[in-house]
């Protein structure tokens, strides 16, 4: 199968730091790749990953979220894909476009990566006439109400790379974007109140970023705390097997979590507020806690000897391979294509999970 991957335009594919969607684009690629189909991905020239790429910018494009640029990459993208078998866009603007356009050939699938908000339900509800939807949770897929939902895939882990560790670094970690919804600030005091240092590696570059550090993280951090910043994918991975536990304190219904994949892979146990995907990737008291506040995280935190590290890497190469979820999307690709004949509205019927 010819599949034509669209990865946004804002960061390279591998990300060289933070970018969790353009780590699942890599991800897939080479799961498709390793099943045997050519793969050709479009993304931005500084991007490494293992495929053949095209581009329309060399370096990401900015500022981050520019629809104009992000146009002109999609419509690029369209044009450089138009022989393959199948298009998968991970863009939020691509499917929209291409229907405006009346590109009907090749067909299209897209993943939703990030939340359905009131600013983007309307574009959802027109992406969802011209190419199936991909959600990233059940969680996620109940957030799209009336909104149709072709499947729901999980993002899968390079179980190759997030290898196994011993746990036996005597700290707990906190990794992601410096930002309330993240719940930095909760890490922060669990990990003070249950006597354990919190090693922080955290996006923060955008002033809304910095901002809430100044303000809310800053002056929470003692000397046992330390605050690396962005780390590249070896050390982050180092960190994570060595940690004890994950802190991942969610305050908003995230649609997956990928960092709490990770950390199963590398078998460390997740201590989660339960919002949003939480309580599908996380086992409670048999691959971390599910924790309904500070109190409760706090207590948990004396508990995660009590896990068995094996327990985290099972569920992870379980549920969340790169292997698994190349063959979710192949089975869905291969569902759409068996179906030319049907309106592009009707197109659903892939296997969900």
């Amino acid at each position: 199968m010819r599949i034509g991957l669209i990865a946004p335009p804002w960061i390279p594919v591998p990300p060289p730091a933070y970018g969790g969607t353009e780590e699942v684009i890599d991800n897939l690629a080479r799961g498709l790749t390793a099943l045997g189909h050519d793969v050709q991905l479009f993304t931005v020239g500084a991007s490494t990953c293992p495929v053949p790429r095209r581009w329309l910018y060399r370096s990401p494009a900015e500022p981050m979220g520019d629809r104009f640029r992000e146009a002109a990459h999609v419509l690029a993208a369209y044009e450089a894909l138009a022989g393959a078998d199948i298009i998968h866009d991970h863009t939020e603007l691509g499917p929209l476009l291409a229907a405006r356009r009346r590109i009907s050939r090749p067909p299209v699938v897209t993943t939703v990566h990030g939340p359905v908000t009131v600013r983007n339900r309307g574009m959802l509800t027109e992406t969802a006439l011209y190419a199936p939807i991909v959600a990233i949770s059940r969680a996620h897929a109940r957030s799209f109400g009336g909104i149709p939902v072709a499947a729901v895939i999980y993002h899968g882990i390079d179980m190759d790379v997030y290898t196994p560790g011993p746990g036996t670094g005597g700290y707990l970690l906190f990794t992601g974007r410096m930002c309330a919804d993240k719940g930095v600030h909760h890490a922060v005091r669990a990990a003070r109140r249950a006597s354990w240092p919190l090693i922080i590696t955290a996006k923060i570059r955008e002033p809304a970023e910095r901002a809430y550090f100044d303000q809310q993280v800053r002056p929470l951090l003692g000397p046992d705390d330390d605050m690396r910043g962005e780390q590249p994918l070896a050390a982050r991975v180092e960190l994570m097997r060595h940690a004890a536990a994950l802190l991942n304190p969610i305050t908003w219904p995230e649609p997956f979590g990928l960092v709490m994949a990770e950390a199963l892979a590398a078998a460390t146990p997740v201590l989660a507020f339960p919002n949003g995907a939480a309580p599908e990737i996380i086992d409670h008291d048999r691959t971390g806690f599910l924790c309904r506040d500070e109190d409760e995280m706090t207590a948990a935190v004396a508990r995660v000897y009590q896990i068995d590290r094996r327990h985290c890497r099972a569920a992870a190469e379980q549920r969340f391979s790169l292997a698994q979820m190349a063959a979710d999307y192949e089975r869905l690709y291969r569902a759409v294509l068996e179906q030319p004949g049907r309106e592009p509205s009707s197109r659903t019927g892939a296997s969900t999970r």
